[in-house]
């Protein structure tokens, strides 16, 4: 570990501002084009969370602004910008042949913060000891940070009142409450207590945060669908089909439909339309047994074509384009010949 008296950035006076932090207080001028500019952006400027630097030991996301001899300089996105360095040495684990391939300006990255001196403003960091697992972890929390910024940043401007005054009133306590903010706002939307405890600046900052809140976080409901070939040859098959089919459909409730709809015999299509995608894929994963279940007792068969997953527009208007398609088929075939009785009598929905 470096000592703050012999730190490389003490002595590299071509460094930009000389390394000076966000948070610097050297300048004391307030006509300053520097503490000017600070003034300014205070309405939409806030660091994510209640501590004004990162503790020792813990991943943040950083954004690479120059690379020289030393290292590189990057600023904390987390933290409203305030400059760190990741020194040339904690880059990479293997042998420097290329800093461009390891590291580049205006990339976002994933370290590890090693030292914090706060009367200096300097912040060492590491990239070379972060994990996979540790950049997964980073970068959901600071989705999570960005959406939570994206929406107070939004309020501010709305509504003329500091963000970092509303992250004191809203964002940080419910932080510290829920865990992150972002999900005390998703709870919020269907359980209104989430607010008994806060203390909002104003009337108008709640109705707009409440407002802006249920525009921006309400769940869109998620088609879910699998394909399964069903097929009994028995003497009551088709009643035996039909039997098993319901018993999908009889995994229907308010929150998670579901539904099936013949492509052509014996691919059918099971569907359930949700607001929580793992609701609606275990919910057909069960369905998919009750139909096995079912088919297999009266000696016949189920086949899953496709493992239930979520679907996009474009897979429904594939399936639409199949469906059509045997649809032509099946009428071409009618047209030689009568339909025969399994087909006639296949059915198409339940």
């Amino acid at each position: 570990m470096l000592n703050a008296a012999c730190h490389p950035r003490d002595r590299n006076h071509r460094n930009p501002a000389s390394y000076l932090s966000v948070h610097d207080e050297t300048d004391h001028q307030t006509h300053h084009p520097r503490r000017q500019a600070t003034v300014k952006m205070s309405l939409t400027n806030c660091r994510f969370y209640e501590e004004k630097y990162p503790e020792i030991d813990s991943f943040v996301m950083v954004n690479v602004k120059q690379i020289a001899e030393m290292g590189a300089y990057v600023k904390l996105l987390e933290y409203d910008n305030i400059d760190g360095m990741i020194l040339l040495s904690e880059l990479s684990r293997r042998r420097i042949r290329s800093i461009q391939k390891l590291i580049r300006v205006g990339r976002n990255e994933v370290v590890v913060v090693l030292r914090v001196d706060k009367e200096k403003g300097y912040i060492d960091l590491s990239k070379r000891r972060v994990s996979n697992e540790d950049v997964i972890k980073c970068e959901e929390r600071y989705n999570k940070g960005k959406m939570v910024h994206s929406i107070m940043r939004h309020v501010a401007e709305k509504t003329e009142v500091p963000i970092e005054d509303l992250y004191k009133a809203i964002g940080w306590p419910l932080n510290k409450k829920y865990g992150h903010a972002i999900d005390a706002f998703k709870i919020s939307i269907t359980n209104p207590d989430v607010w008994n405890d806060i203390t909002f600046p104003s009337n108008a900052v709640k109705e707009e945060l409440l407002s802006y809140i249920g525009k921006r976080l309400t769940p869109q409901p998620t088609k879910v669908r699998a394909d399964v070939e069903v097929t009994c040859f028995g003497y009551d098959g088709i009643d035996a089909i039909k039997e098993a089919l319901s018993q999908a459909e009889a995994r229907d409730t308010a929150e998670t439909q579901v539904k099936v709809r013949l492509v052509s015999p014996p691919l059918y299509v099971l569907t359930s339309t949700c607001l929580d995608k793992n609701d609606g894929i275990k919910r057909l994963e069960e369905a998919i047994v009750d139909v096995r279940a079912s088919i297999e007792a009266a000696g016949g068969k189920l086949e899953v074509k496709m493992e239930p997953k979520a679907v996009t527009e474009s897979d429904d208007a594939e399936l639409q384009a199949l469906m059509e398609k045997r649809e032509r088929e099946n009428a071409e075939v009618s047209g030689d010949e009568s339909v025969s009785e399994s087909d006639d009598n296949a059915p198409d929905t339940i």
